[in-house]
């Protein structure tokens, strides 16, 4: 008999894989409609796109919830419309095909690629154009591959129903929202003064909600799952709601992550979360009022480093639009375009708008201990898993950056009498102002780091898979700090890791660590599916609580992980969890370690994932087989797991770079 559950009480504590998962009833409130799906994607940013992408370019019916009301995350509700790419695979337009799409209808949008002269970029463009592009592309998807798009914008899963003992998604209650009668317009509230609001199913004077109940076609039939949900949420949303065994921030040191800032995990610490904005270059001189809350934020802004203590420099960092070219500028060894009327810039700056929290007292996702004693994990207490006083403070933090960047004269890290007034801007909002929004803001906060799964135990990961730092850092791990600061056996286990066909030698004893040249390339995968290539990026959070406390430093040691990494490939078992067969993950919630998820979090490597999440799941539906299947007798041969990267590989989704081979070392030119 098929049972109803709240994810969030799918475990109370994280429990042997073959304890029946515990059920209780289904909400009260009826839905107003239900609503039948192939693929269901929660969470309407790159991943999730590219995963509705390639499931209605498979013929499938897939619906897609997003919490606020554009498609495209990263690029549009969050305001980071600047293409993080590395040199070497933009030369070789080495992408998945929808990425590729993208940049294209990017450049027939404006003439060029690049239509705010960005430097950090070559491509930086306004975050409204990339919602309308998107929803271009799957129009033109479902057209093509005869599919059936279903769009839920404005929509957030609440409660999940579970069948088979709990291995089974078998139905998801989800709450849409729209603006109570005589209310304002969405958008015209930040996302602190609206989320909880959002959660709930009752009505209230701000929102009036419609319930939706979402459940497999009816028409599927096999004795594998009839239908997949995939988590491209930013936050892992689903992965907490489910309460399958996942990360959360710091992992603890170990020879596969040897760079930790910490002996023992936090799952306090994760990376900075930014609330973008947009301001406008004007030709006159501007009249700004200082927000009330300016003094408790101003010992927090900073340039950062000298060689970027330049207005210019910061503002056409990621400008978005440039209708008129400025005079060549250098600083800093940086040449660039300087500023002229008309030009807007969007801000996303570490010592600016970045919001780094790194305490129990105020990390913004909250941990599973976190979720149960609010009750989240109760039934129908799903709220998001967010702390919402964090979402508040991290808006705040990025209006009173608008402010230092005009009228400051303090910077944080560089001392007096760097920072100068620079009044010639004008902050940008309204409905109809680039991020959309009455306030300015971007609708949903930029998000580097959340939940990461823990993929299932196999054959050399006994404890579950996962992309540890190792895999791809290009790192010198012969540098006296690790032989120093990590065991003698570990420092062993570390240099044999990455030893490649010598490996045995030195884990046996045969060799010395500091004899054998490690590889210059990352872990070739065999069940790889999807590509990425990024640095490894941090904006780490803060030791003190408050993040803004004047003085506070960043958490010692998490910056040691960062720097340059090969490129590398997204294996199909990190996008499996354990305990639920028909759930797969794509986006940023992968299993990867927290060093590791410094690099898997750009815009095209979410575009990867979510193509290889969507291929999966119509390629599992087609024929008749579970993902766990495809992957389960790894390092054997798995004959269906190559048909689906043969499929991947057909349609246009690389699953490796060129000449990717255990064999293959020199992979020193990919910059």
């Amino acid at each position: 008999m098929k049972r109803s559950l709240s994810l969030l009480t799918l475990c109370s504590t994280l429990i042997s894989f073959l304890t029946p998962l515990s059920v209780v009833a289904a909400p009260s409130t009826r839905p107003d409609k239900t609503v039948e799906c192939d693929i269901l994607v929660v969470g309407g940013g790159l991943s999730g796109i590219a995963t509705a992408y390639e499931g209605l370019l498979a013929g499938k019916e897939v619906c897609l919830t997003e919490i606020t009301d554009w498609m495209g995350g990263q690029i549009s509700s969050q305001g980071t419309s600047a293409l993080d790419e590395r040199p070497t695979q933009r030369q070789k337009l080495f992408y998945s095909r929808g990425y590729l799409e993208l940049r294209k209808r990017i450049r027939q949008t404006y003439g060029e690629l690049n239509p705010g002269d960005c430097w950090v970029s070559d491509s930086c463009f306004l975050p409204r154009d990339g919602h309308k592009v998107l929803v271009s592309l799957l129009k033109d998807a479902q057209r093509k591959g005869r599919g059936k798009l279903q769009w839920f914008p404005n929509t957030v899963v609440k409660e999940i129903e579970t069948a088979n003992g709990g291995k089974i998604i078998d139905g998801a209650y989800a709450i849409q929202h729209k603006p109570a009668s005589g209310a304002p317009p969405i958008n015209t509230f930040t996302l602190s003064q609206t989320i909880e609001d959002a959660y709930t199913y009752e009505n209230s004077s701000r929102l009036s909600k419609s319930i939706i109940r979402f459940v497999p076609n009816q028409g599927n039939k096999g004795n594998a799952p009839s239908w997949y949900v995939v988590d491209a949420s930013e936050t892992g949303e689903i992965i907490g709601l489910a309460d399958v065994p996942y990360r959360l921030g710091i992992d603890p040191r170990s020879y596969l992550e040897p760079s930790s800032s910490s002996a023992t995990n936090d799952p306090y610490c994760t990376q900075g979360f930014t609330y973008t904005f947009a301001m406008e270059t004007t030709k006159d001189s501007q009249q700004h009022e200082m927000p009330s809350f300016y003094p408790q934020y101003s010992p927090y802004y900073s340039y950062e480093l000298k060689r970027l203590a330049s207005f210019e420099l910061v503002h056409t960092y990621r400008r978005i639009w440039s209708p008129k070219k400025g005079e060549p500028m250098k600083f800093g060894g940086i040449n660039f375009t300087a500023p002229t009327p008309g030009d807007i810039s969007m801000q996303n700056w570490t010592w600016g708008n970045d919001y780094r929290p790194g305490t129990a007292q105020d990390n913004l996702i909250y941990t599973r201990g976190q979720l149960q004693a609010s009750g989240q994990l109760e039934p129908g207490g799903w709220m998001g898993g967010l702390r919402t006083d964090a979402l508040r403070k991290g808006e705040e933090i990025s209006k009173g950056y608008f402010y230092w960047l005009v009228r400051g004269t303090t910077d944080s890290q560089l001392g007096e009498g760097v920072k100068k007034p620079h009044p010639n801007q004008r902050y940008l909002k309204g409905l109809n102002s680039p991020m959309g929004t009455a306030h300015g803001l971007s609708k949903y906060p930029y998000m580097r780091e959340g939940r990461r799964i823990i993929g299932r135990p196999g054959y050399a990961h006994p404890q579950g898979f996962t992309i540890e730092e190792i895999d791809i850092s290009r790192r010198d791990y012969n540098d006296e700090y690790y032989q120093k600061t990590l065991p003698a056996r570990m420092y062993r286990r570390l240099k044999g890791s990455l030893a490649g066909l010598e490996a045995i030698s030195v884990l046996t004893g045969q060799k010395r660590p500091e004899d054998v040249a490690r590889r210059t390339r990352s872990t070739v995968f065999p069940d790889a599916v999807g590509i990425g290539h990024y640095a490894i990026d941090f904006h780490p959070c803060m030791t003190k609580s408050p993040p803004e406390a004047p003085g506070n430093t960043e958490r010692e040691g998490e910056r040691r992980g960062a720097g340059q990494a090969y490129p590398f490939q997204i294996a199909l078992r990190a996008m499996i969890p354990q305990k639920i067969d028909n759930l797969l993950v794509a986006g940023k919630s992968i299993a990867t370690s927290h060093i590791a998820a410094a690099a898997y979090r750009v815009h095209s490597f979410e575009w990867s994932a979510g193509a290889a999440a969507g291929t999966t799941a119509a390629f599992a539906l087609k024929n008749n087989v579970a993902p766990y299947e495809l992957v389960d007798e790894l390092p054997r041969l798995e004959p269906q797991l190559i048909e689906l990267q043969r499929l991947l590989k057909q349609n246009n989704n690389p699953t490796a770079f060129p000449d990717t081979s255990i064999f293959n070392q020199n992979w020193n030119d990919w910059k």
